[in-house]
């Protein structure tokens, strides 16, 4: 059976693309370093801020990320995979520069986030302020009949400390207690889940902290990127799987 070669567009940061290596090497069924899959990664740590691009007026990240994509391209990956959620705002031009598909992380999780709930539930989202105001998530969940649930501008705040910290290195119980903060409001709300839509946060976030299913969007990205590299998934014919597929109004989101 053919294998694909996994593309790994990270540095953003290094600590998300090291997790979500591990994760694709503890997904993989393998008795010995041969039946392992054959990951290139990318990670440059110089991809400019994504969030600060989006809200305040930063570096554009596109360029840096399509440099990344097509060394990737060129070394031989079949498709990409982004351990970076706001960065998913800038791929539709990222793809335009490639050739090979980008597996979207937004809605390998809304998709899964779809599966367990009932149609008009809420979910709340911790992510980067950048990620909630570019709607990623607000709007793959509404094209399947969910309601976003997202922080105000307080609980925002403990969540972006969080995730400073554990880029600088503070994987420590301090930095747990802000996120888990946040998702208990989100919770307390109405969340009948919670999506850590930011790849720092698998770090410290503990699946067992809360009432309600801890969905870890690093996870279900290595699941999919595993199946498709190992033939049990189609390999997309073509760049990012983010289109919508419905076109229903989206709900409004509750904050």
């Amino acid at each position: 059976m053919q294998r694909y070669t996994i593309g790994i567009l990270g540095g953003m940061g290094p600590l998300a693309t090291v997790d979500l290596y591990r994760k694709i090497i503890e997904l993989t069924p393998a008795n010995a370093d041969q039946d392992h899959l054959h990951v290139i990664i990318d990670a440059d740590p110089r991809i400019p801020d994504r969030t600060a691009a989006l809200l305040n007026n930063g570096p554009d990240p596109t360029p840096r990320l399509v440099a990344s994509a097509q060394r990737l391209e060129a070394a031989g990956a079949d498709f990409l995979i982004v351990p970076c959620n706001t960065a998913h705002a800038f791929l539709s031009t990222v793809c335009e520069k490639i050739s090979i598909p980008i597996i979207s992380m937004i809605e390998e999780t809304a998709h899964q986030v779809s599966r367990m709930l009932p149609t008009g539930s809420s979910v709340g989202i911790l992510a980067t302020a950048g990620t909630i105001a570019s709607r990623l998530y607000q709007e793959a969940l509404a094209r399947r009949h969910l309601e976003a649930l997202v922080p105000d501008s307080e609980q925002q705040l403990l969540v972006t400390h969080a995730i400073t910290r554990v880029k600088a290195g503070n994987l420590d119980t301090e930095t747990t207690k802000l996120a888990l903060a946040a998702g208990q409001w989100l919770v307390e709300r109405g969340a009948r889940a919670l999506v850590l839509g930011c790849t720092e946060l698998p770090l410290i976030f503990p699946q067992d902290a809360l009432t309600v299913p801890i969905i870890d969007p690093t996870r279900l990205l290595a699941e999919a990127a595993v199946a498709i590299a190992l033939g049990q998934r189609p390999l997309p014919s073509q760049t990012l799987s983010n289109r919508p597929l419905e076109t229903e109004r989206a709900p409004k989101e509750k904050v």
